[in-house]
């Protein structure tokens, strides 16, 4: 079966989000050659939110999952991170080749080091009406990574599908 099949049946299949989301992140770290996929949800009204998945590739990489819904840290809030200013914006998702050389404007590279310790990313923004309900970030350790044009239709097709799922998924836990 193509990838890209795969994703698609993941995605429209009529299972709990919390199958559809630990299903999924492993597929597409492997599709996309990632060392860590995670999943970050968060209500845009109340500004809680959480990791409700992680897959990692191996078990040296930080698994990220939070248990409980919470307050966004401050830092983000304060635009220290501007990758999450730009996604509050619901600006497009932003591939990130390396975190070490990349625009001090898209990237603090030692609030990355410090958080994430990743070397290569890509923040996937799940919006709707310009309301950030998540983030999807398949990421990279220890090098840099070159973002294909197949990975970013893979990231559009994969934001499409999840972002309905996950409103739906945001909502009836927060409500």
């Amino acid at each position: 079966m193509q990838d890209s099949t795969i994703l698609s049946k993941i995605l429209s299949e009529h299972r709990p989000p919390e199958a559809i989301f630990s299903t999924l992140l492993p597929v597409l770290g492997d599709l996309l050659q990632c060392d860590r996929c995670f999943l970050y949800l968060r209500h845009p009204q109340t500004n809680i939110g959480k990791v409700v998945s992680c897959w990692c590739r191996s078990p040296e990489y930080p698994d990220v999952t939070d248990s409980d819904w919470k307050a966004e840290p401050t830092d983000l809030i304060n635009n220290e991170d501007p990758l999450f200013a730009a996604a509050l914006r619901a600006e497009p998702s932003i591939f990130v080749e390396d975190v070490e050389t990349a625009d001090p404007k898209v990237v603090n590279k030692d609030f990355e080091r410090k958080n994430f310790g990743h070397r290569a990313l890509i923040h996937a923004h799940l919006c709707d009406k310009n309301q950030l309900w998540g983030i999807l970030q398949p990421c990279v350790f220890g090098q840099p990574r070159v973002w294909t044009e197949t990975d970013r239709e893979i990231i559009s097709d994969v934001i499409d599908k999840l972002t309905p799922i996950v409103i739906n998924y945001v909502t009836s836990t927060q409500n």
